[in-house]
């Protein structure tokens, strides 16, 4: 008895020594012990992804580490003018920022942003093991910089889709009407022709039945940069016009005349189609941003539209803020003739890939604390959450989680359409004038949506106004 005795005081002696030495070499506790008292504040837009950021790993990095993160979640705008200013003036209010995939190449110009890569080489003490580059999908390719080194930990990643309602599409009564009407079977679009017919069926189909029912959404804001972009890149590539119509190698032309397609046929085309579009959409149309059109789908009236994929999942899934769960479909948006072709081949892409990182701006006051919460969440083990509660992924491991691969399947594909069709969309162009083209020729694209510019007029004064900015500042000779 006494041997048994012993040997079990042993075994237990043995398990709680290893219990105490594996409290005592955890990493997050231990790297964060010399950073007691450090509050982190950080600015990025009021987003599903970003909101679990403040109100979930938020938390949780400050329970390992004694940390303690105050994100700081606002507008668009707001986000950009707080950043920037900070970091222009070197001030240091903010440890990390939001960096959206379309203005990083400026922030790298401009040496805004801490080095990750060679910050955590040079100071191993600050590494975590479950942190690792290699785990990213392609996606952080784009917050790359010189040698390769990342300047930016991928927080979120999604593909503007296509989203229609399945109880209409699939409705007998509305299937007859569409076919007696068109003379077609109703499908999700696949061509611009397809899908103006649905929206103008079903529209005309809410009227006549006196029902808050619209055939599609539309991103129109007249005064707010989201109508730009959402031409610019989710509707003109459609067509066939990338990179906001600008051919870096043609002298960055923008004009027809000087080898661009700004305002080329392609580029009338997609603007008639997309000012059609917002003709027969709910009225809120001409004042919504990203965050409206997703609100508008949800509330179930539009059929079909063009949505940011961070919303579908509480559009598909919330029933405390969606009318429509479990009767949202997903495919790939409508396409003219060669611009599949141009996306398989590399010379061109069928829509936005968005998405944004968390940098450490060079003038952050607590660069090294900073780094820290960005590799804890840059970790698998914290991502599939992150990914049910926010259609975003940026770990190629997500995948294949069980939940994600179940919520895939309430999303109708869609993890499964950033997989294997992620490759056929693509970011904003790599641009340092990001922000001056856009501030030149958004106004002009403002008046077009007020009906003060003939549409193809005013893709002649933006070509011409784009290149005279890309002279001012140097890029055209």
């Amino acid at each position: 008895m006494k041997h048994g005795l012993g040997t079990g005081l042993l075994a237990l002696t043995i398990a709680l020594m290893g219990g105490v030495g594996s409290a005592r070499a955890d990493f997050w506790s231990e790297a964060g012990a010399k950073f007691k008292g450090v509050t982190l504040h950080g600015v990025t837009e009021s987003t599903p992804p970003s909101n679990y950021v403040k109100d979930v790993l938020a938390k949780q990095f400050e329970e390992k580490t004694g940390i303690k993160v105050e994100l700081e979640t606002t507008s668009w705008d707001q986000m950009y003018d707080k950043a920037i200013k900070d970091m222009e003036a070197k001030t240091g209010i903010y440890d990390m920022v939001y960096i959206e995939q379309d203005i990083v190449y400026a922030y790298l110009q401009r040496n805004f942003l801490t080095d990750i890569t060679k910050t955590l080489a040079d100071d191993p003490s600050l590494k975590a093991p479950t942190f690792d580059e290699k785990n990213f999908t392609t996606f952080a390719n784009d917050f790359r910089g010189t040698g390769d080194h990342l300047f930016g930990v991928p927080m979120e990643a999604f593909i503007k889709i296509y989203l229609y309602r399945t109880d209409l599409f699939n409705d007998p009564a509305i299937k007859e009407a569409f076919k007696k009407e068109t003379g077609k079977d109703l499908a999700p679009a696949k061509t611009h022709e397809d899908y103006t017919e649905i929206a103008e069926f079903f529209t005309k189909y809410g009227k006549d039945k006196g029902q808050e029912l619209w055939g599609t959404t539309s991103q129109a804001h007249t005064g707010h940069p989201a109508s730009w972009y959402e031409y610019v890149e989710s509707v003109a590539p459609t067509f066939g016009v990338y990179n906001w119509g600008i051919d870096a190698d043609k002298n960055y032309a923008a004009s027809v005349a000087n080898g661009g397609t700004m305002n080329s046929d392609k580029a009338k085309a997609a603007l008639k189609y997309f000012l059609h579009l917002r003709d027969i959409a709910p009225p809120e149309s001409a004042s919504s941003t990203w965050s409206e059109v997703a609100t508008t789908f949800a509330a179930g009236r539009a059929a079909q539209g063009l949505v940011y994929g961070e919303n579908a999942a509480w559009i598909a899934s919330d029933a405390s803020k969606s009318k429509v769960v479990g009767n949202v479909g997903v495919a790939l948006p409508p396409l003219s003739d060669g611009v599949m072709a141009d996306a398989e081949s590399g010379k061109g892409y069928i829509g936005y890939y968005d998405g944004g990182a968390f940098g450490v701006p060079v003038s952050a006051k607590n660069q090294e604390a900073a780094l820290l919460f960005l590799q804890y969440i840059g970790q698998d083990s914290v991502q599939s959450d992150w990914a049910v509660a926010a259609p975003r992924i940026t770990n190629t491991a997500t995948y294949d989680d069980p939940k994600v691969t179940e919520m895939d399947a309430k999303l109708g594909g869609y993890y499964t359409m950033l997989k294997n069709d992620g490759k056929l969309f693509a970011g904003a162009p790599k641009y340092p004038f990001h922000a001056q083209v856009r501030e030149t020729v958004a106004p002009i694209f403002y008046r077009i949506l007020t009906g003060e510019v003939d549409p193809d007029e005013g893709l002649d004064e933006m070509a011409t106004a784009a290149e005279g900015e890309l002279t001012n500042l140097g890029y055209r000779k």
